[in-house]
């Protein structure tokens, strides 16, 4: 019988318990180290499909705008036809890209005085498609007359400069700190630019 004031003795955890649970933190770190490992690896690859999504995109909205009009309406048109949007309106696998991350620049072809050819930005579009059409026939040279378009991929209302998009991760888990998308340029001659046969100037 026990005494009334004996204790009983601790139990000792025995070998086996130990290594288990030494198992079980080893299980954990390595579980840890596998996951960022993982995230990192669909991380980068998420990385080098944007960019080569990007480029697509541009080609896409170059392809298009060159054939459409460059009204508010046709751009707007243009970015959301070339844009490979999910149902939010992100491009896939690639928020926060929007329609709003493409930018349109039209430009005409100068020659200076020495003959050599220079692109430079329309500063004012041609009133209609026609009306551009029509500068193009008077002088092909002139600053009203749009020769090529460039898209751009830059943060929406951003200045003249093309800014770089932040480039926000899959996973919270993953850092990677001042990444940024690349801008993804293509540049393409205008043909129609939107006009239709028998269209008047203006209109």
């Amino acid at each position: 019988m026990w005494a009334a004031n004996q204790k009983p003795s601790r139990v000792q955890p025995t070998g086996a318990s130990k290594q288990q649970g030494a198992a079980a933190v080893e299980f954990a770190v390595v579980v840890i180290f596998f996951l960022i490992l993982l995230f990192g690896v669909l991380e980068m690859a998420r990385l080098v499909f944007l960019f080569n999504t990007l480029q697509e995109v541009t080609r896409r909205a170059a392809s298009l705008a060159i054939n459409s009009a460059f009204d508010t309406e046709g751009q707007e048109n243009v970015r959301k036809r070339a844009l490979l949007a999910d149902a939010t309106g992100n491009l896939i696998l690639g928020r926060p890209v929007t329609a709003d991350h493409l930018r349109l620049e039209y430009f005409s072809l100068s020659r200076s005085g020495t003959g050599a050819l220079a692109k430079q930005k329309v500063a004012v579009l041609p009133a209609s498609p026609a009306q551009n059409r029509l500068n193009c026939l008077a002088d092909p040279y002139a600053d009203n007359c749009i020769r090529f378009v460039r898209v751009q991929v830059c943060q929406p209302n951003a200045a003249a400069a093309c800014t770089p998009v932040p480039y926000e991760m899959l996973f919270p888990l993953i850092r990677f700190p001042g990444l940024v998308l690349p801008r993804s340029e293509t540049i393409a001659p205008a043909q129609t630019m939107g006009y239709v046969a028998g269209a008047l100037p203006g209109s």
